[in-house]
């Protein structure tokens, strides 16, 4: 299958467990496609975990979940050694981390020496344990869900761990079409039936490999430079976007791209990639974080300073 087919196919098939959250199932499949990572932030009960295990049972994968709380380890993660007495022999356990889509459950709920242990997963995808370095199997994607309201007996996210997500988002509310088609669904009873997979891996990898070699004309990639740095000069952020932060965004927009089934980036594909990229890499003022969607609204600004290129032939052929 081609990487829009492939893109259909798990869409659809994650549509018959999630309604009306069409954007999210998008970002979700972006994320996997772009080999990054996704950190879902919402309110209880709007489907956060329902999500990942949908896309789980879209992908032919192995799927692990762990729900972080204060006393987990960072061996809980990645493996421990242990001595086997029947074979009188240290031998390797595996972690929850050698999985296609780990879901990490109320991340900011475990301490930081805990959450540092995901850090060279998602970024290596390599796990180091007693000296010896694991390779992580491929595609590799955490899930990381998290709530906003609660404060108690959590551990916010450093900054370092935010930026190794791909993409930040809400699930937020149905609407009301929606919530009447979850209770026509869910209704009768509470278990939500697992679907069979409509990928393999083999897929999955295939459309990673297309995705990275979506086209992104020079223009474009001046144009998503100075969305960057041009966050790092507005009115209240402390600190604006990085270099990382400027790749992640040609890797979203590559599959926004894909998602049309086109092989080009347009610069609709960078604005659509902008906010869930960049949100929560921005570090703002204390007056800032105070307010509702500040990083939204500063990025949004950020897009109608910045001239979006006009008179160019993105798709790479000559005008």
């Amino acid at each position: 299958m081609t990487a829009y087919e492939t893109y259909l196919a798990i869409k659809n098939n994650m549509k018959k467990t999630i309604a009306g959250k069409d954007d999210i199932l998008d970002l979700v499949i972006i994320t996997l496609f772009c080999g990054g990572h996704i950190l879902i932030e919402d309110v209880p009960g709007t489907g956060k975990t329902m999500i990942a295990r949908a896309l789980a049972a879209s992908i032919d994968g192995e799927y692990k979940r762990i729900q972080f709380t204060p006393d987990l380890l960072p061996s809980d993660i990645t493996g421990i050694n242990y001595f086997n007495m029947k074979e009188s022999e240290f031998q390797f356990l595996k972690g929850p981390v050698f999985s296609n889509i780990l879901l990490a459950d109320e991340i900011n709920r475990a301490t930081p020496k805990t959450q540092a242990g995901l850090l060279e997963c998602m970024e290596e995808h390599t796990a180091t344990i007693d000296g010896k370095t694991y390779t992580l199997t491929d595609p590799f994607m955490v899930i990381a869900t998290q709530n906003p309201l609660e404060s108690m007996g959590t551990y916010p996210l450093p900054e370092a761990q935010l930026d190794r997500f791909l993409i930040k988002t809400a699930v937020g509310y149905p609407d009301f079409q929606s919530g009447v088609e979850i209770l026509k669904r869910f209704g009768e009873k509470r278990e939500v039936k697992t679907a069979s997979p409509v990928a393999k891996l083999s897929d999955v990898t295939h459309a990673m490999a297309e995705t990275a070699k979506i086209y992104c004309h020079d223009d474009l990639l001046e144009y998503i430079t100075r969305i960057v740095e041009t966050t790092r000069n507005m009115q209240g952020v402390v600190l604006g976007a990085s270099p990382r932060a400027a790749l992640a965004l040609l890797m979203t927009a590559k599959g926004f791209a894909v998602m049309q089934g086109r092989s080009y980036v347009l610069p609709d594909d960078i604005k659509k990639a902008s906010v869930p990229v960049l949100n929560h890499r921005l570090i703002l003022t204390s007056s800032e974080m105070l307010k509702k969607n500040a990083a939204a609204r500063i990025i949004d600004e950020v897009l109608r300073k910045v001239p979006v290129p006009t008179e160019t032939v993105f798709d790479g052929r000559s005008s």
